[in-house]
């Protein structure tokens, strides 16, 4: 996988693939604002399984923000979350906090790139793929890379924190 970020393009996400020197390519489509799941619409527009698109959401684990990247084809399990942290109580995030720390829209958060460098979980479900998409920080943006590219660059840690 040849690393592509193409001008224009460029989010805090892809300027730190392309920083770290991590294979990555930047997938783009035409984002429609009436699209249900966002993550859901990215699979469509590209034309790939929904397994392989994760989603990155922000929660709030005893107190502290936390983020969770999971397949956008399930949903986040908030107690698996907080085990996988070593908490005890998880909630989603206020939206407005999750966009504060991470420096992206809602629907276009990237586990690349954040503004704070929160603690990270990503599913495990995602080393079942060669290559996996997160948003690249922006809505209609996508990066495809390796899992443990991924992991080793935020420096997350692997848990089944999904559910179908």
């Amino acid at each position: 996988m040849a690393k592509k970020t193409k001008g224009g393009q460029g989010t805090p996400a892809t300027v730190a693939l392309d920083r770290a020197g991590v294979p990555h390519t930047v997938h783009a489509y035409a984002h429609d604002p009436a699209a249900a799941s966002y993550g859901g619409e990215a699979a469509e527009a590209l034309g790939i399984a929904p397994e392989r698109v994760f989603k990155t959401l922000v929660a709030e684990v005893d107190g502290a923000l936390v983020v969770g990247v999971v397949p956008v084809a399930g949903q986040l399990d908030l107690k698996a979350l907080a085990a996988a942290v070593g908490g005890k109580r998880a909630a989603m995030a206020d939206p407005a906090a999750a966009e504060r720390s991470s420096g992206y829209v809602r629907g276009g958060i990237s586990p690349l790139g954040q503004r704070k460098a929160l603690r990270t979980v990503l599913d495990a479900t995602a080393l079942e793929h060669s290559t996996v998409f997160v948003s690249a920080g922006r809505r209609g943006l996508e990066v495809e890379l390796a899992p443990q590219a991924l992991a080793d660059l935020i420096g997350a840690a692997f848990a089944l924190i999904g559910r179908t």
